[in-house]
């Protein structure tokens, strides 16, 4: 039953798939998707009926299903439409003449006199298609193997990446795009690869439909961010990413994104209760990104900077023991807002809170080149070694580190394990090896319960980005010979 269902319902979408339009070329002229096409329909003489033979023709499996179509409908008769009469839209294999393709409910309806079985011309045009209804159409057979599907969309931005193949449709498919899509106005296509434009891994790209606005905003992880695309790194595949790491925090301890961006790990987290020293060596990142603080109210938790990675890690810590040294290392976070009320007492008073003289983990989202920033902390907690020993040392633990790379991929990540750790290993100078046996699937993080040795790298896959390429996160807690080592 279930497999004559599934021919049914195939034989359906075959039957309703839309007009073939290859000679349309490059130009889209969506007159050419309307089509009627030749179905049957049951009229509902009693309307007080409409609900208790709907309810039978589905069970048959005899009304029509298909998708952004209602099956009732007004009747094909417009004088009976005027009065309100109905229609059931049925399976193209019921025949309006043919009783033999009618179920024993269907023919006992009819004879009843509750039910007629009509025909019913089914219009369609380029407004019910979806976008890769359009896409077949038009295509030639040749080009079907692949359609383009896969694009990122960042706030009203489409961001396609079109093979060479597709480049001569690269306008119509960015017109199909806008139309299928109400919540984008502007498409575009990279033109070259990211980081070869600037440092800041930004790309040149041309426009393809719609205005060249690419000032954006979007929401991920309850907060709000607005940027320019154009100026900025920005990846919406990243969402899961940002959220595991930021899960893994602690509220009250304090992260320093190296690498912030506009903050999609800094602000969540700092909306968390995290203290987070967020940094990016782009200007137009770090201006998007205090926006981002303000906009997302988390000025007490986020501190922007603006430099080279290199000088912010080696200065993170520093800095911080600073604050605490001259009494600095305090935030304010203000009452909630109140109606004062007759007899009632003093407002309440704002809470302060003590930043911690330690960092608990560093983030490093740079994929093409963090691994290179790792030698940035041989010594970088010399002479402060009294820190982490004695009664304090398990609340002061040395920091975490989350760098991301890329890699080659296999089934089980073993060879590139060892390989991201020989990498990790000549950038910190000290011999670090993976985790095993843990690693594509770990969820939520607790650091501590975790129990990584010194020298033990925890090597998680984040995403595929080609074919033969993957994206991991590597962690590990810096080893203490590293941090104290001399400068």
């Amino acid at each position: 039953m279930e497999e004559e269902n599934l021919a049914r319902a195939f034989d359906t979408m075959s039957f309703l798939s839309p007009p073939i339009v290859r000679s349309a070329g490059a130009i889209l002229d969506r007159s050419l998707f309307s089509k009627t096409f030749p179905i049957t329909a049951a009229r509902i003489t009693n309307l007080k009926k409409i609900s208790q033979y709907r309810a039978q023709l589905e069970k048959t499996r005899e009304l029509l299903r298909l998708e952004r179509i209602t099956n009732v409908q007004p009747d094909p008769d417009p004088t009976l439409a005027s009065k309100g009469a109905k229609c059931m839209l049925l399976s193209p294999d019921v025949k309006p003449g043919d009783s033999n393709t009618w179920s024993t409910s269907l023919r006992d309806a009819v004879q009843q006199k509750d039910v007629e079985v009509v025909p019913y011309g089914l219009k369609l045009d380029y407004n019910h298609w979806t976008y890769h209804d359009i896409m077949k159409s038009i295509l030639p057979d040749e080009d079907q193997e692949e359609i383009p599907v896969g694009f990122a969309i960042v706030g009203h931005v489409a961001h396609l990446n079109l093979r060479d193949e597709y480049l001569k449709y690269k306008n119509l498919i960015a017109e199909v795009l806008v139309d299928k899509n109400p919540n984008i106005r502007t498409v575009i296509n990279k033109v070259d690869d990211v980081g070869t434009h600037s440092e800041f891994r930004t790309f040149d790209y041309e426009v393809l439909a719609g205005p060249d606005d690419m000032d954006v905003e979007i929401s991920e992880g309850d907060c709000i961010f607005r940027f320019n695309y154009s100026k900025v790194y920005w990846n919406s595949r990243l969402q899961t990413e940002h959220k595991r790491l930021v899960d893994s925090f602690n509220r009250g301890e304090v992260v320093c994104d190296v690498m912030a961006g506009v903050g999609p790990f800094a602000i969540p987290a700092g909306k968390k209760g995290v203290f987070v020293w967020a940094n990016d060596l782009n200007p137009a990142s770090y201006e998007s990104m205090k926006d981002a603080i303000v906009r997302n109210k988390v000025q007490p938790f986020v501190r922007p900077h603006c430099e080279d990675g290199h000088t912010f890690i080696r200065s993170a810590a520093d800095n911080l023991l600073s604050l605490t040294s001259t009494g600095q290392n305090t935030t304010t976070l203000p009452a909630k807002s109140h109606r004062p009320r007759p007899g009632a007492g003093p407002p309440p008073a704002p809470t302060v809170l003590t930043i911690p003289s330690t960092i608990s983990h560093f983030v490093m989202n740079l994929p093409a080149t963090a691994i290179d920033f790792l030698g940035s902390f041989n010594g970088f907690y010399a002479g402060h070694e009294a820190l982490f020993a004695g009664d304090d040392a398990q609340a002061r633990r040395l920091p975490m580190v989350h760098v991301h790379c890329f890699s080659t991929k296999s089934d089980d990540n073993l060879a590139e394990s060892h390989e991201i750790c020989e990498r990790i290993t000549e950038k910190l100078r000290y011999q670090v090896r993976p985790r095993i046996g843990q690693g594509r699937n770990v969820g939520i993080e607790d650091w501590e319960k975790l129990g990584l040795e010194e020298g033990e790298v925890l090597i998680r896959e984040v995403r595929d980005v080609a074919p033969k390429k993957r994206m991991f996160c590597a962690s590990f807690r810096i080893p203490r010979e590293v941090a104290f080592r001399s400068r």
